[in-house]
C-alpha cells in the first residue's frame, strides 16, 4: 500500500503522506495558520482540552485486498490516526463526537482508490523518469508554502523518515498525474467560472453578516475585507479553481470505473 491519501486533487497526496508523519509534531503556529501569532482564542478552550485517541486494537492485518495486491494495517493506521485527529479537532468546535466506523471507511476508499490508479499506471506502461520525480517534489512543496523541494524533503527527514521514502511516494504521484493527464477533462466555461463566483460572493456575504452579528453591527472588524473584488480580477483564479474541480471530478469518476472493473476485499 501507497503512503498516501487521495482526496481528489493528486498535486497534495505527497504532503497529505508528509503530514501522516507529522501527526505526532508539536504544532507550531505557521502549521497552524499562524493563529497563535493573530491572537485567534482556541475553540472551546482547546488548549486545554484532551484529544480522544482512535481504537485500532481491532484493524486487522490486512485492510483490504485490491486485484491481489494487500493494503496492511501498518500503513493503514498512520492514515487513519492523522485523518482522526483533524476529525476530532472539527468535532470540538461542533461538540460531536467523530464516527471511527465513518473515517476508517473514507481512509480505506481513499486508499483503495490511490492503489487502483497506480496498478492502472502500471497497465498503460506509464513510467516515472527522475524529471517527473522532481516535479512532484516541487510541486508539493509548492502547494507546503515551502521554498523549494529540499525544504519538503528536510521537513520529511525531520520526523524520522528517509529522503528515498520521499522519492518513492513522489513516483507514485507522479504516475498518478500522468493517469490524470490522460483523461479527457474538460476546459471549465465562462458559465462554470460566473457561478463559481457567484458561490463565492454569497458565501463572503454571509461571512460578513456573521461577523458584523458577532462584532455589534456595521462597525464589525474585517466585514469590509469580506467583499469580493469584481469578477474580471479574479478570473484567472476562478478559472484554475474551476479546473482543478473539473480534474478532481474526472479522476474520481475514473476511480469508479476502474473499480466497477476490479477485484476489491475489504476487511474492516
Amino acid at each position: 500500500m501507497h503512503k498516501k491519501l487521495l482526496t481528489g486533487a493528486a498535486a497534495t497526496t505527497l504532503l497529505l503522506g508528509l503530514a501522516a508523519c507529522d501527526q505526532n509534531a508539536e504544532p507550531d503556529a505557521e502549521a497552524s495558520g499562524g493563529a497563535e501569532e493573530e491572537g485567534q482564542e482556541a475553540p472551546m478552550g482547546q488548549e486545554d482540552m484532551e484529544m480522544p485517541e482512535p481504537d485500532t486494537e481491532d484493524i486487522p492485518d490486512v485492510v483490504a485486498t485490491v486485484n491481489g495486491e494487500e493494503l496492511s494495517s501498518e500503513e493503514f493506521i498512520p492514515l487513519y490516526e492523522q485523518q482522526f485527529q483533524q476529525m476530532a479537532m472539527q468535532a470540538q468546535m461542533s461538540g460531536e463526537e467523530p464516527d471511527e466506523a465513518t473515517i476508517q471507511e473514507q481512509v480505506l476508499d481513499t486508499a483503495i482508490g490511490t492503489e487502483l490508479l497506480l496498478q492502472d499506471a502500471e497497465q498503460q506502461g506509464f513510467e516515472a523518469s527522475e524529471e517527473d520525480i522532481d516535479a512532484a517534489l516541487e510541486d508539493a512543496a509548492e502547494q507546503g508554502g515551502m521554498e523549494s523541494a529540499d525544504e519538503l524533503i528536510e521537513a520529511y527527514e525531520e520526523q524520522g523518515n528517509s529522503e528515498e521514502e520521499l522519492r518513492e511516494d513522489a513516483s507514485d504521484q507522479a504516475l498518478i498525474n500522468q493517469v490524470t493527464e490522460s483523461l479527457d477533462i474538460e476546459e471549465p466555461s465562462e458559465e462554470e467560472l460566473q457561478e463559481l463566483y457567484d458561490q463565492q460572493e454569497q458565501q463572503q456575504e454571509m461571512m460578513a453578516e456573521a461577523q458584523g452579528g458577532e462584532g455589534g453591527g456595521e462597525g464589525a472588524p474585517g466585514a469590509e475585507q469580506q467583499e469580493m473584488p469584481p469578477f474580471d480580477e479574479v478570473r484567472d483564479e476562478l478559472e484554475e479553481q474551476a479546473a482543478q474541480q473539473n480534474e478532481n471530478e474526472a479522476l474520481m469518476s475514473h476511480i469508479e470505473e476502474l473499480r466497477e472493473d476490479a477485484d476489491v476485499e475489504t476487511h474492516l
